[in-house]
């Protein structure tokens, strides 16, 4: 008897650790993984049905980037899975989307006789990202107090969303040609300077609140 209870103990909690691993944050940040190779594979499509599928794409990836933490705030959902996994799909989108535009360059004049102007953020945003990988890992190992001074800020939250703006603007646009879309593209690109600025920035800031711990 005590040893069928003593079963029936450990059969709930793994239950319950299964329940907590796999949550409804972590299953639309799963489906954002996913939804990557679609993105890639949609790019390359011709015409407008083919920029039409990659925006929708990467438009409800943007917003499940917002839902699943909302929903695992709200719900008190959170795991260290879903902690680990949420960011690094973020990063995985977002470099990918910028490989992406760079290999394809949207059709404006502009562009046309200056492709580096997308090289130029795209190097800049994704070298923040890796670099904040690996600062936020070694934070980790340093201890809370170090580990709370790259906690996410709010001009790491605005270069987000500034840099999710940019994006979805420059997928919906690449292949216009002139007029207002033109224009429209134009804004996609001055908005991704932007998000690099605000994310040499941020990094900035956060690489001052570590020299601060340091030198205590």
């Amino acid at each position: 008897m005590v040893s069928e209870m003593s079963d029936l103990s450990i059969s709930k909690n793994d239950r319950a650790s299964h329940s907590k691993f796999i949550t409804l944050p972590t299953i639309l940040t799963l489906g954002r993984v996913a939804s990557i190779p679609l993105l890639v594979a949609t790019f390359y499509m011709d015409g407008w049905q083919g920029t039409a599928i990659t925006t929708s794409i990467f438009t409800a990836a943007a917003i499940t980037d917002w839902l699943d933490g909302y929903i695992a705030r709200k719900m008190k959902l959170k795991s260290s899975f879903g902690a680990f996994l949420d960011p690094v799909a973020d990063k995985l989108m977002v470099a990918a989307t910028l490989i992406l535009l760079c290999t394809r360059p949207v059709k404006v004049a502009a562009l046309a006789h200056a492709p580096w102007l997308l090289i130029i953020p795209s190097i800049i945003i994704i070298g923040r990202e890796i670099t904040m990988s690996a600062l936020r890992e070694w934070a980790a190992s340093q201890g809370s107090k170090t580990l709370e001074a790259v906690a996410v800020n709010s001009l790491g939250k605005w270069k987000t969303a500034t840099q999710m703006t940019a994006l979805t603007i420059l997928l919906a646009t690449r292949d216009c040609s002139h007029g207002g879309p033109a224009i429209l593209a134009g804004s996609g690109v001055l908005l991704l300077y932007i998000a690099a600025g605000l994310a040499v920035w941020s990094f900035v800031v956060y690489m001052r609140k570590i020299w601060k711990v340091l030198v205590r």
